[in-house]
C-alpha cells in the first residue's frame, strides 16, 4: 500500500519514541486514536515492519499491539537519522528516588527482628555430631472409630 512519506515518518517517529504502538482493528477509521494519520496507514505500516522482523504483533480483543525488536530499533534509528544515544521509552531505565525510611537504617518503631543464633547457616540445622533427637521408637496408635479404629481379634 502506498503511504504518504509524511504519514510514514509520523508513524515511525511515534513508534521509536514510545517503543510500542496500539491500533484498533478498524480499517475504515478516519484517523488513529493517538496520531493524526489514517488508522489503515498505521496498521499497514506496522504490518510491513512486522513482516521484516522489526516489530512483534499481538492481537487481542480487536486491538493490534506492536512492540519494537532490537533490529527494529536499529532500522528506525537509521531511517530517522537519530544518534545512538536516543532510545525508545520502553528501553530507558526508570530511576526511582529513595523514599525516607528505606535503606540500611530501620525506623525506631518498626518491626525489627534480631538475628537468630548461628546466623543463616544455623537455621534449622543440628549440630554435626549426629542425631540427638528424633522419632526413636514412636509408634502412633489410633483408638478412633472406623477404618483407623482398633482391631479386635476374635
Amino acid at each position: 500500500m502506498i503511504i504518504p512519506k509524511a504519514d510514514r515518518r509520523t508513524i515511525y517517529e511515534n513508534l521509536f519514541k514510545e517503543g510500542v504502538l496500539v491500533a484498533k482493528k478498524d480499517f475504515n477509521a478516519p484517523k488513529h486514536q493517538e496520531l493524526d494519520v489514517k488508522n489503515l496507514f498505521v496498521i499497514k505500516a506496522c504490518q510491513s515492519l512486522t513482516s521484516r522482523g522489526y516489530l512483534t504483533t499481538h492481537f487481542s480483543w480487536q486491538y493490534y499491539y506492536y512492540t519494537l525488536t532490537p533490529e527494529g530499533i536499529d532500522y528506525l534509528r537509521e531511517y530517522l537519522h537519530l544518534p545512538a544515544e536516543i532510545v525508545p521509552a520502553t528501553h530507558k531505565k526508570q530511576v526511582r528516588a529513595a523514599r525516607p525510611g528505606q535503606g540500611p537504617q530501620r525506623p525506631e518503631g518498626g518491626a525489627y527482628r534480631a538475628p537468630r543464633e548461628g546466623g543463616a547457616d544455623g537455621y534449622r540445622r543440628r549440630e554435626q555430631g549426629g542425631k540427638e533427637e528424633g522419632a526413636g521408637d514412636f509408634r502412633p496408635r489410633f483408638a478412633g472409630v472406623g477404618r483407623g479404629g482398633p482391631r479386635t481379634e476374635a
